[in-house]
């Protein structure tokens, strides 16, 4: 099954010379675009960091592991937090999407100090299923009888949704999902203290996604139904001729809340 996209819409055509002095015209708005870029992102690394007092056990498939056990050798680690709730039977499509594009990032991050991790809610065999479905290869711990979701921004009880007293994205909104995606960025000082330092979340999520730059470059862009984003089009990468394909979350009765955009 292809997705139906709307046609490509009429559009001006000019000389090559007229566009080559447009696109020079752009290109100045893009090397300051870029420059904007590295000075945002000096200013990341220059937030302030809190330091981790908390214990957390997570499950692998070699056993148990810590949050220091998580780092390896390295004193840097990235949280890819991944939307599988247990009730589920497989995970999120657009933390898929995204799992995509890192799964073969981690051996390169490795050799700049930074270990990544994906964590999830589900227990670690329904996470071991999935992974060998969808052919990934990167790290993939379980956070299930942890806070860790939780104490990091995308895990919810069923408490608070129903009270709407849900904080995601540094917002308090409700969404109606017990998991939601996010990024968290953690390093470790020569004593083993750990300390959390940036936390990403929503469409600050697109920033790890190539596969949008490129298709930001085309004439028909992303070609989404604004309120509803990727789920417009989006399937597992093994998903897209399943005409009768359903939203993980949906698989839950009453839930059909969309992605925060």
């Amino acid at each position: 099954m292809t997705n139906a996209t709307s046609p490509i819409p009429p559009h001006r055509v000019v000389s090559q010379s007229e566009w080559l002095q447009a696109r020079i015209a752009l290109l100045a708005e893009e090397k300051d675009m870029t420059r904007r870029r590295d000075a945002l992102a000096a200013k990341v690394r220059d937030l302030p960091w809190v330091k981790v007092d908390k214990s957390y056990t997570f499950d692998s498939p070699a056993g148990k592991r810590s949050l220091a056990d998580l780092f390896g050798p390295r004193s840097q680690l990235i949280v890819y937090h991944f939307m599988f709730d247990p009730t589920w039977s497989q995970g999120c499509m657009s933390c898929s999407f995204i799992a995509d594009h890192y799964n073969g990032l981690v051996l390169h991050l490795a050799h700049r100090d930074i270990s990544f991790i994906t964590i999830s809610k589900a227990p670690i065999e329904q996470i071991e299923q999935f992974r060998k479905r969808m052919g990934w290869n990167f790290p993939w711990v379980s956070g299930a009888g942890t806070d860790f979701g939780h104490d990091y921004g995308v895990s919810f009880t069923d408490q608070e949704l129903a009270a709407d007293n849900s904080v995601y994205n540094f917002n308090r909104k409700p969404f109606g999902i017990r998991e939601l995606p996010g990024l968290s960025v953690f390093t470790k000082d020569d004593q083993g203290n750990i300390y959390h330092t940036y936390s990403s979340f929503g469409r600050g999520l697109e920033d790890f996604l190539t596969a949008y730059r490129f298709i930001d470059a085309t004439p028909k862009g992303r070609d989404e139904d604004p309120s509803r984003g990727m789920l417009t089009w989006l399937r597992h990468h093994d998903r897209y001729s399943d005409t009768s394909f359903v939203v993980p979350w949906a698989e839950r009765p009453g839930i059909t809340a969309p992605l925060p955009r």
